[in-house]
């Protein structure tokens, strides 16, 4: 009869166990100097249905540093849009918290609306008024808030051009490629200098070629702006190529299951893609998703 023995670490062990969660944690939080734009400490999200409760996300932390590109990726129904929708404000979270700037962005399930008004929102389709010229959809936000019209309209042909539309500035969305209606819409979203730019799969309807010229933009519009990023995807390679971090969200409940540093130089062109170390992070999130299988 053989009697079994619980063997305790060896001292390598519990060394190389505790840089793992060294790691793990140091990923998960904002590179090292900058200040936090976002933090998500905790949060919960749960759907009532008639059919019971639906755990949507479940013990979402993450700190996004000023100024960093943070890209979101996991299967459909991980919970990516609702993750971005809380930070975004238009949904509330079941607990947890939700600072940008060092302000809690929700209180008693209450948003507070001066610290969203600092956010620009992207979504996948560009939401255009067919009946504004691009000048006029741009300026829009400025004209809510009371901006004289000479001075919204320069701002407004500013950012066509930073985005890549100039003399289109007075053609109307009809007129205009999906890619150039995509661009007039994150010119809208950048129209108040936002420190926040969300962005929920922005260039998922384009076509190939068009995505990847709009990846380029985005990542000189990022620099430009030195806007905070928060930005979700399906395609694991649009993530890499323009992310610091990439997150992987596990299936519902979402959770974090990992955080991938991309230390690939800036800026990165089509060439990036084909470097060795970019096919490594690509197939090493790769590996993560397919062990959900």
């Amino acid at each position: 009869m053989s009697t079994s023995t619980t063997r305790s670490p060896a001292p390598e062990q519990e060394t190389s166990m505790t840089q793992r969660t060294a790691a793990r944690s140091a990923a998960q939080a904002p590179p090292t100097g900058g200040a936090v734009g976002l933090r998500v400490s905790g949060v919960d999200k749960v759907y009532p249905t008639r059919r019971g409760e639906v755990h949507a996300l479940s013990g979402i932390d993450l700190d996004v540093a000023r100024g960093e590109f943070v890209s979101l990726v996991g299967r459909s129904g991980c919970g990516k849009t609702t993750l971005l929708r809380i930070l975004s404000g238009l949904l509330a979270p079941s607990a947890g918290l939700v600072e940008a700037g060092g302000r809690p962005a929700w209180s008693a399930g209450r948003r507070d609306d001066a610290v969203f008004a600092e956010f620009g929102l992207v979504f996948q389709e560009a939401n255009l008024f067919p009946w504004f010229t691009v000048t006029d959809n741009v300026a829009l936000p400025l004209k809510l808030r009371g901006m004289p019209r000479a001075e919204r309209r320069a701002r407004a042909v500013e950012l066509c051009a930073t985005v890549g539309l100039a003399g289109f500035e007075d053609s109307y969305p009809r007129e205009l490629s999906g890619g150039m209606r995509q661009r007039a819409a994150i010119a809208r979203a950048l129209a108040c200098d936002p420190s926040v730019l969300l962005m929920d799969e922005p260039f998922g309807a384009l076509d190939a070629l068009t995505r990847d010229r709009m990846n380029l933009e985005l990542q000189q519009i990022h620099a430009v702006s030195g806007a905070t990023v928060v930005f979700v995807t399906h395609s694991i390679p649009e993530a890499v190529f323009l992310a610091d971090r990439v997150v992987l969200l596990t299936p519902r409940p979402g959770r974090i299951r990992s955080v991938t540093p991309v230390d690939l130089p800036r800026p990165r062109s089509a060439a990036t893609e084909t470097t060795p170390e970019f096919g490594a992070l690509v197939a090493g999130l790769r590996t993560e998703l397919d062990r959900e299988d």
